[in-house]
């Protein structure tokens, strides 16, 4: 069937030149009932313009000037506009345009539209979230051999059965990294980042339509692991057989007591630890992740952690306040620790951030808000996923009600 979508390039005039009365040439490329304009970087006297046959009349030397330059654009636009359609591209009038101005190579293809975002995202995506994306495209690639025998997939054949084949490929194929398997939530987050790619190309009109419409992501609820008040002591008390654990398990301890993730306090240094209006210290810094400002005061835990660093050669001549251990090391020395002290928990670095929102804060009756701020939360629903009431806070509040209910003179049974 033939059809009926139509292109075509005309020439307009726009008044947009100051103190003059020429106008300037305009381009407009029309397809499919939608238009992108270019400027064709010439002016003229509206009275030498023929709007029917879109050319310049008058003086040859202004014919000569103006015509030939419209007609190269014409032509150059009409071979953009053959060059998308044979190559099986989406077409529209702004990527006729942006092919013919040479601000993008023709994104015709999933990992080329992969390629796009990462380039365009680099000065807003934190190095944390970009390596993130690169893994979703390692997941996709290895999809496309598998499933399809490709190495690459048209934007055009992308569908809501390529979505869910991916989802199922997740579900089932092997994880890229042994020790971190997917779960329903890994899945989902790397669903999730394909969305934002694909919805991007959706609105910049490189796809026809969203693939995505209906998927819908299904995250699982999970309880975050967090240490209670007895485990954190064993941390703190246990004899470490090594130097190496015990920075480790400092530096943990120093996150259980500020909230810090683990990128924030490896770029912590001096500045950040400052007097408080209370005159007090305070740890002020801006969270890598969302740019927030973070102020917490230190606890007498964290102070104390911070005196036994203080002044090593080391540390001062690379302006830090505590050692450096990378996030993949940390996680190692945190499970022989954690075996150590006998808690049968998940100990990972991030688990001293729950473990401050919930046993160290919230626990002791800290306001939910005054937890969001300390943690450097944009909304106060993120830091409800923290929160957790402990058995023993509820023996306690318990207790204190049947000290109430005690000191009430039990009524006599009245007959009736």
């Amino acid at each position: 069937m033939e059809s009926t979508k139509t292109f075509s390039v005309r020439f307009i005039l726009r008044h947009t030149i100051a103190n003059s009365s020429d106008a300037a040439i305009y381009c407009r490329i029309s397809y499919d009932k939608k238009r992108a304009e270019l400027s064709a970087d010439r002016s003229i006297d509206p009275r030498c313009w023929n709007p029917e046959k879109q050319i310049a009349t008058g003086s040859r030397e202004l014919m000569n000037r103006i015509n030939p330059h419209l007609e190269e654009i014409r032509f150059k636009l009409t071979e953009c506009y053959y060059k998308l359609k044979t190559q099986n591209s989406y077409i529209t009038a702004e990527a006729i345009k942006r092919l013919y101005t040479g601000e993008e190579k023709v994104t015709n293809s999933l990992l080329s539209l992969f390629e796009y975002h990462a380039i365009n995202s680099r000065e807003v995506l934190k190095w944390g979230t970009l390596k993130n994306y690169a893994a979703t495209e390692k997941y996709i690639r290895r999809f496309l051999k598998e499933r399809y025998r490709t190495d690459d997939i048209h934007l055009s054949e992308l569908n809501y059965q390529f979505i869910t084949q991916f989802d199922l490929f997740l579900r089932t194929t092997e994880p890229l990294e042994s020790f971190n398997p997917l779960s329903n939530n890994g899945v989902m987050k790397h669903m999730e980042r394909l969305r934002k790619v694909v919805t991007m190309g959706f609105k910049m009109e490189w796809i026809p339509k969203d693939p995505f419409l209906l998927y819908k992501l299904k995250f699982h609820r999970t309880e975050r692991e967090f240490l209670l008040e007895e485990e954190i002591e064993a941390l703190r008390n246990v004899k470490l057989k090594n130097a190496k654990l015990e920075k480790c398990r400092d530096i943990f301890l120093f996150a259980c007591y500020t909230g810090l993730a683990y990128i924030d306090l490896v770029t912590l240094n001096a500045s950040n630890i400052l007097m408080g209006i209370d005159g007090e210290l305070w740890l002020r810094t801006s969270r890598q992740k969302t740019d927030t400002k973070v102020s917490v005061p230190l606890l007498p835990q964290a102070i104390d952690i911070l005196n036994n660093y203080k002044d090593r050669p080391e540390l001062v001549k690379k302006s830090r306040v505590l050692p450096y251990i990378s996030n993949q090391k940390m996680n190692d020395y945190l499970k022989e620790i954690a075996t150590t002290c006998n808690i049968k928990k998940n100990v990972t670095f991030h688990v001293a951030r729950h473990t401050f929102a919930t046993t160290v804060t919230l626990n002791n009756g800290i306001p939910i808000e005054t937890v969001s701020k300390m943690l450097g939360h944009t909304k106060l629903s993120t830091t409800q996923i923290y929160v957790h009431v402990l058995e023993r806070k509820i023996s306690d509040d318990m207790k204190q009600l049947k000290e109430k209910f005690r000191t009430k003179e039990t009524p006599k049974l009245v007959a009736i």
